[in-house]
């Protein structure tokens, strides 16, 4: 049996034509060029999609930036098959800013963690392990790391100036300034009984795991994952500008897990599909175990509140939001779009930059007629 292809940063990614990663040539130009025709609407320059036009609808203070954020590019991806490149466009070697992906790499960190025992338990109490003010009773304190993870803890408080409230009622399939019950208040419910999407929580997770780690999370992910998978040294992850902690001697930046308010993790497309092999392989990179099979089966388990969210991954168990892609797939999606699109009994993954989120399905669909032609 061959041995499965994972690329070599000194001798470069081997490149396999359509018809060798099973393709049809004409299908896999389709789908590359659906990609490229259904741009992303959102604005080049970021900052002024955050700020002027709005890009979460929140009104000041709630919407300040406060971390870093630079103009977007072109659309680029690739689409792996064999873990051999079968299609790329655009810039694949850019950083650009990769918005809720942030979170999959979050998730990631609270795996090296759960593997190492510094995390026993993730249906423990954070508080067990976490003694900050944040996990509080009489409610904060029976969240549990694996709630955080799935969306599902109700965490209520304030982080880096921003309140939980800014994200309750967050709906995710209106248009933010078009959701017009997003930042009201509604009574909270138990944490592990209502899933919602909300990025204060998820930031309060990221502190909590800094605690645990006792260093910056970059360097952690940056040791574990990305230099053991050849990654290149030019992506980034970062925090605001008021999120510095104490941590032993030294204050250290709790990097937050989106673009929501700035910050975040800029990565070329190169570097996501290396993350998403990764993922695809079972945590295993070229002979070695990076992430435990425990980590990757919770990683990718439904939640018991929302069947297509695992820890800090989209599922697609139901179909409703990916029709056309397989229903044991998964995805880091960030705003803009940027998507990492894992099918591991396709042994495919495709990275897309930059288009329409409604289009993204489409762009599925392309790809799996022109596996089928």
């Amino acid at each position: 049996m061959t041995a499965p292809y994972f690329p070599v940063a000194d001798s470069g990614w081997d490149i396999v034509s359509a018809n060798g990663g099973g393709f049809s040539p004409a299908g896999l130009k389709s789908a590359v060029d659906y990609a490229i025709n259904n741009e992303s609407s959102m604005d080049r320059d970021v900052l002024k999609a955050l700020v002027e036009k709005r890009a979460f609808a929140e009104p000041p203070p709630w919407g300040d930036i406060i971390g870093p954020t630079r103009p977007r590019e072109d659309p680029h991806g690739l689409i792996l098959r064999g873990g051999r490149i079968a299609a790329q466009w655009g810039d694949i070697n850019r950083a650009d800013i990769t918005f809720s992906v942030a979170k999959s790499l979050l998730s990631i960190c609270a795996g090296l963690l759960h593997d190492d025992g510094l995390i026993p338990d993730f249906d423990a109490p954070v508080g067990d392990l976490v003694d900050d003010g944040g996990f509080e009773p009489p409610h904060n304190h029976l969240i549990t790391w694996r709630q955080l993870l799935q969306q599902t803890s109700e965490w209520e408080g304030e982080l880096w100036g921003k309140p939980d409230l800014i994200d309750r009622n967050r709906d995710l399939t209106i248009d933010p300034a078009e959701n017009v019950a997003k930042g009201k208040g509604r009574e909270l419910s138990a944490p592990g009984s209502f899933w919602e999407y909300n990025d204060v929580r998820v930031n309060r997770l990221s502190l909590a795991l800094l605690r645990v780690a006792e260093r910056p999370l970059p360097a952690l992910f940056r040791e574990r994952i990305m230099e053991p998978i050849d990654a290149s040294a030019d992506w980034e992850w970062h925090g605001y500008d008021n999120s510095w902690v104490d941590i032993g001697s030294q204050q250290v930046q709790s990097v937050s897990g989106g673009s929501h308010w700035g910050g975040g993790v800029f990565i070329s497309s190169l570097d996501q599909a290396r993350i998403g092999l990764l993922m695809q392989r079972g945590g295993v990179w070229n002979g070695k175990r990076l992430l435990s099979e425990a980590y990757i089966r919770q990683a990718v388990e439904p939640c018991p509140v929302y069947q297509d969210y695992g820890l800090f991954w989209w599922l697609n168990r139901s179909g409703a939001r990916l029709p056309h892609a397989g229903r044991d797939g998964f995805c880091a999606v960030g705003f803009g779009s940027n998507i990492i699109w894992v099918e591991p009994t396709l042994d495919l993954v495709a990275v897309v930059r930059w288009i329409e989120p409604g289009a993204f399905d489409g762009f599925c669909g392309e790809v799996m007629t022109a596996l089928k032609s």
